[in-house]
């Protein structure tokens, strides 16, 4: 077996394992999605998701490999793990949202990043397999961000006090952006590509201002950013960037999880747009499009370099076609 052919049956296991924490993410996810129309959207899904395991296991079993194990156990315990988080959350409903809104752009980018690798290995069957699945992924993540209404009521519970509720989610803001700021600065100095590295330092600019109009508007609201959370995910983000560090497809997997981040990010960014336009707050409202609006641009930035990711990591590995 060629290094492309290892390669691509390495991205199979991956997008297996990937789909086996989706799996576990999704089976209970109805039960705690606290309002029907989002439930239904991950009933909905869970088949779709079903058939994706079964069609990632098929283009193993003709490659005479078969799923990893481990990596199988690693995900479904992370997909528990989220699960239990989401369940722990007084917005639940919000939180279940904004990551599974995340979550699917996480496996599109590895389905378009599986069927780059497929196309160099000359494997007609799973790329087009791959971009059938990333075509779902996408379209789900598109039907959840047309349930951010919904989630934000769910959320919200007819909360009286939303000046409360707004501080919250202000808060969480920033906490995210405190984690997106962590990772990019790793990313910009080992994203295995000079190209990728200069995008990833760009929009760490960007984050650091978003930020610092974060805490205008909270100082608006005679508050301040919650030193626990920003310091949990912080560390969060230390994390993450280490998981990365050294390995020799850093390029390539790092691209995904960044762009799955930055729609964690836009879902998060989304929710409290819409928290704030129901307690009245409209300087809060433009500050948050305004902010959406680059964070739709480096998502689509880092998409248009999955390519220049692909290549960087086969060429790390010594793999050619």
């Amino acid at each position: 077996m060629t290094g492309i052919e290892e390669q691509l049956t390495a991205h199979l296991a991956d997008a297996h394992a990937i789909e086996e924490q989706a799996l576990a993410q999704l089976r209970p996810a109805p039960k705690i999605a606290g309002d029907p129309l989002i439930a239904d959207a991950f009933d909905a899904h869970l088949t779709e998701t079903e058939a994706h395991e079964g069609w990632v296991r098929g283009r193993l079993e003709a490659r005479g490999a078969r799923p990893s194990p481990i990596k199988d156990r690693l995900m479904q315990a992370g997909g528990a793990g989220f699960v239990l988080f989401a369940r722990l959350q007084p917005d639940t409903p919000g939180k279940l949202v904004a990551h599974a809104y995340s979550y699917e752009h996480l496996e599109e980018a590895s389905y378009e990043l599986l069927a780059l690798v497929a196309d160099r290995a000359g494997d007609e069957a799973t790329a087009g397999m791959a971009r059938h699945v990333r075509d779902e992924e996408r379209a789900m993540g598109e039907r959840l961000a047309g349930l951010y209404d919904r989630a934000v009521d769910a959320s919200l519970g007819g909360a009286e006090d939303l000046e409360t509720q707004l501080v919250k989610y202000l808060r969480d803001a920033h906490a995210i952006e405190a984690q997106a700021d962590t990772l990019l600065a790793r990313a910009a100095e080992g994203g295995g590509d000079p190209a990728l590295e200069e995008l990833y330092a760009g929009h760490r600019g960007e984050e650091r201002n978003h930020q610092e109009l974060l805490r205008v508007r909270l100082a608006a609201h005679d508050s301040r950013p919650s030193r626990f959370k920003d310091s949990a995910l912080r560390a969060g983000g230390l994390n993450w960037s280490a998981l990365f560090q050294g390995r020799p497809d850093t390029s390539a997997k790092l691209a995904a999880f960044v762009y799955a981040f930055e729609h964690l990010q836009i879902a998060g960014y989304e929710q409290l747009m819409r928290v704030a336009e129901r307690a009245g707050d409209a300087e809060t409202v433009r500050t948050v499009k305004r902010i959406l609006a680059e964070e739709r641009a480096a998502a689509r930035g880092l998409r248009d370099a999955f390519e220049r990711a692909t290549d960087a990591a086969l060429e790390a590995q010594g793999a050619t076609a």
